[in-house]
């Protein structure tokens, strides 16, 4: 039962490995033989969900040292026909003996309830699949799939991913938009797992995969092992010089062909979201425990974890790594590159192997995870009232407990930000840096801090509060806008090298991006705000098939197509049908979406101790939240049942109420209420053990009220 619990605990944590804490913490009547497996699975559950560092880590010099590359593994990728399938499973000679009979009258073993869950989950998750495949679509929708279907690329005969675009009156001039892009190839497999197209996911994942370890060189410099590719291409070569026989090669591209020759960091982060997403829809857990998954993954950990420079937890990367692969003034760190870092975290810890060799990489993850959430939310986060307290800087501050602490000078605060910033909303800064603040809103960064939790929620109500309210300079005639404000003038000539194609309210300077609408979509779904998307999304339906898919509008407002727009754009045609399916069944917006990890609120990733010189901030990323946080985790325990009955938003629960259903079970009624902060833990599996039946469950959710003040005000 205990390594049955910890595998699906990995798969699942942190959402069931509170319930799993607590059956083994139960006081139970079983014999002393049955306690160790159970420590076993506590001992499991804590290191997992644990985000402080551990006692015996130091928080100046020891840190986390990544794995020796495999050779073995290096070896067994180096083939150009990649091992997609498991070995098969040999049979048993026909002279084996058959396998020993059950003895009768044994007791049936007790099921999982951890396992139990998860099924529930996954078949729930297949039932909705099957609701979009058998949902009527609209003329604009088959047209969308007919043409997401022309995009596809095959490999040695199976479909590996969708080029770019598929721009007939460019084919001359194709550039490298006949290549399979993975940040681009992202839309498109949420589209097809969603209608229950899982195997081209599969595919593209093992097959960048393999691209991963391939020998990676821009003049007489390597970079990192675990660098995923920007794109690749199939080319057919002649086969031993034969010039009638061919045979496919992937081509990958690392950035030694790009404009710029800049290394993707988002590729390796995207890979990661997907690989969750596909598990989480399909049910193949199989594929994440492979080892050549695994060390995949470990490798772009090492990457992004390793030891620098740098005195903050952002990743510090150069312009053009990311979607704006221009120079766009974004080096340093990206708001959209720390956004897409943490959610690939978040993934990451849910699928990394938990065993003796992994302690270190989960104890970094975790550490980094608090460390970024912190950094994020205190630093970024600009409101109205924030403004003011920039406004009122001081400078050159010397001093431990400086305010100021990144020396910036109140006059950076761009003219136009104190008319156009709403009073009940908000938003996180584009760039933050030594004595700069970037404070262009940048929509992909804003909308996965939603998506990631990254935000808090009262910041995540303020985003998409500010998009409402500035609906006509970030939507207008078209969804959505990469950048706000454009860069113009002096600024555009300078921070730009005077871009052609980066001109003011084009492209990637402040243009309109169709393919953000997916993403946007999954925002509103986490928030409760449907009605938003659904605007959204009518919007662009007025102009999509009738404009031929294009990659970007131009213009403040989006009116005209992009001046360089390729048409029949992959990700603008996917990010459509992926948000008319998820807006249809939101349900399914759980394979993407992380909820808030409130153990990164009440651990610590700064190692305190009792010097002057190290002070804990936690408190005041605790202070953000809107709901105490033994409510929250009474909402999120709740929610364990049924997630879809949390779809509106909503603030308090009356825990009197749950308190009631559940305070005749003698085992649990002393530990309901206490101040441990294990409570999750105690509440999750009471609900999920003792409340199967669905009155009771009504009970439960119909009394979501004002917090009652019978908790003694928690």
């Amino acid at each position: 039962m205990a390594a049955a619990a910890i595998s699906h605990l990995r798969r699942v944590a942190p959402r069931h490995a509170r319930a799993l804490l607590y059956l083994s913490t139960r006081r139970f009547s079983s014999a002393a033989a049955g306690v160790a497996p159970l420590a076993a699975v506590a001992t499991s559950a804590r290191r997992l969900l644990s985000t402080s560092v551990d006692s015996g880590a130091s928080s100046t010099g020891e840190s986390y040292k990544p794995p020796l590359f495999d050779p073995f593994r290096a070896a067994s990728l180096a083939s150009s026909a990649p091992p997609l399938e498991s070995p098969p499973i040999e049979e048993l000679p026909d002279d084996a003996p058959p396998p020993p009979e059950e003895e009768p009258g044994l007791p049936a073993p007790e099921k999982d309830p951890v396992a139990t869950a998860c099924q529930h989950e996954l078949e729930g998750l297949k039932a909705w699949v099957e609701t979009v495949r058998s949902r009527n679509e609209s003329t604009e929708e088959k047209e969308a799939w007919s043409l997401l279907g022309r995009s596809v690329v095959s490999y040695c005969g199976t479909a590996v991913g969708t080029v770019a675009a598929n721009d007939p009156s460019t084919a001359n001039q194709m550039l490298n938009y006949d290549q399979v892009f993975i940040r681009d190839f992202v839309p498109s497999a949420i589209a097809f797992l969603l209608k229950g197209e899982g195997d081209i996911v599969k595919n593209f994942l093992l097959h960048t995969l393999q691209l991963q370890s391939w020998e990676k060189t821009v003049d007489c410099y390597s970079p990192g092992q675990g660098l995923m590719p920007a794109s690749f291409k199939v080319r057919s070569i002649p086969l031993d010089g034969n010039s009638e026989a061919f045979e496919e090669v992937l081509d990958p591209d690392f950035g030694e062909s790009a404009i710029g020759r800049v290394a993707p960091v988002d590729s390796g982060l995207w890979w990661i979201i997907l690989l969750r997403a596909y598990g989480k829809i399909t049910g193949d857990y199989a594929l994440q425990e492979r080892v050549d998954v695994q060390t995949g993954i470990r490798l772009i950990l090492n990457l992004c974890l390793s030891d620098g420079f740098d005195m903050f937890p952002t990743l510090l990367v150069t312009d053009g790594s990311c979607m704006i692969d221009r120079r766009m003034g974004i080096h340093g760190h990206p708001l959209e590159i720390q956004s897409l870092f943490y959610s690939a975290l978040r993934c990451a810890r849910e699928m990394v192997s938990v065993n003796d060799g992994s302690n270190s990489l989960i104890r970094a993850i975790n550490y980094r995870l608090s460390a970024l959430s912190f950094h994020i939310r205190e630093y970024y986060w600009v409101d109205m009232k924030k403004i003011n307290e920039i406004y009122r800087y001081k400078t050159e501050e010397y001093s431990h407990d400086a305010i100021n602490k990144f020396n910036i000078y109140p006059e950076q605060i761009p003219s136009w930000l104190a008319d156009w910033i709403p009073e009940k909303g908000g938003y996180l800064i584009g760039n933050l840096q030594p004595a700069h603040m970037d404070f262009r809103f940048f929509s992909l960064g804003n909308l996965w801090a939603i998506i990631s939790s990254l935000a808090t929620q009262r910041q995540a109500e303020g985003i998409l509060n500010l998009i409402e309210a500035k609906w006509e300079d970030i939507i207008a005639n078209m969804p959505l806008k990469i950048c706000y404000p454009a860069l113009e003038y002096e600024e555009w000539r300078i921070i730009t090298g005077s871009d052609p194609k980066n001109t003011p309210w084009s492209y990637h300077n402040g243009g309109s991006w169709p393919t953000l609408l997916w993403q946007f979509t999954l925002a509103c779904i986490k928030m409760g705000r449907r009605d938003l998307a659904q605007r959204a999304i009518e919007v662009a339906e007025k102009r999509l098939s009738e404009d031929k898919w294009p990659e970007y509008y131009d213009t403040r407002t989006g009116r005209f197509i992009g001046k360089q727009s390729r048409l029949y754009q992959t990700w603008t045609i996917a990010g459509y049908l992926s948000s008319k399916m998820l807006l249809d069944c939101p349900e399914l917006a759980s394979i993407l979406i992380c909820e808030e990890d409130l153990e990164l609120l009440e651990g610590c990733a700064c190692s305190v101790n009792k010097s002057a010189r190290t002070k804990c901030s936690r408190r005041a990323a605790r202070s953000q939240l809107t709901e105490a946080p033994e409510v929250m985790r009474a909402r999120h325990a709740v929610q364990l049942l049924h997630p879809a009955l949390f779809r509106s938003k909503q603030s308090w629960i009356k825990l009197s109420v749950v308190k009631t259903r559940l305070q005749s079970r003698s085992e649990i009624a002393p530990f309901f209420f206490t101040d441990a902060p294990s409570v999750t833990s105690l509440i999750a599996p009471c609900i999920l053990c003792h409340l199967k039946e669905q009155d009771q469950l009504n009970t439960v959710v119909g009394g979501a009220e004002e917090h009652s003040t019978k908790s003694g005000g928690r």
